[in-house]
């Protein structure tokens, strides 16, 4: 993945201080595909509910598809994959 596609010189794990509220490992579904060269969008299951973060992946992903959020990049973004079927 080109991360320097959104803006992003090295990898950024969301602190361990905020894990409780970390959207890793969490499930989602694509709202707004993303496509290869920029964000779309996922709703996440977390903290109770669901919450839309923007989303970046290695290849597009289509709009409904499952995934799994891998890594966050701030409050509102995170990078997915799909998710297993």
């Amino acid at each position: 993945m080109n991360r320097a596609a959104y803006g992003r010189g090295q990898r950024r794990m969301c602190a361990a201080d905020e894990s409780a509220q970390s959207p890793v490992g969490a499930i989602g579904r694509v709202t707004v595909p993303i496509p290869a060269d920029g964000p779309g969008e996922v709703l996440v299951s977390v903290r109770g509910g669901s919450e839309a973060y923007a989303a970046w992946a290695d290849h597009p992903i289509g709009i409904n598809r499952r995934v799994i959020v891998v890594e966050c990049i701030s409050a509102r973004s995170v990078i997915v994959e799909p998710f297993p079927a």
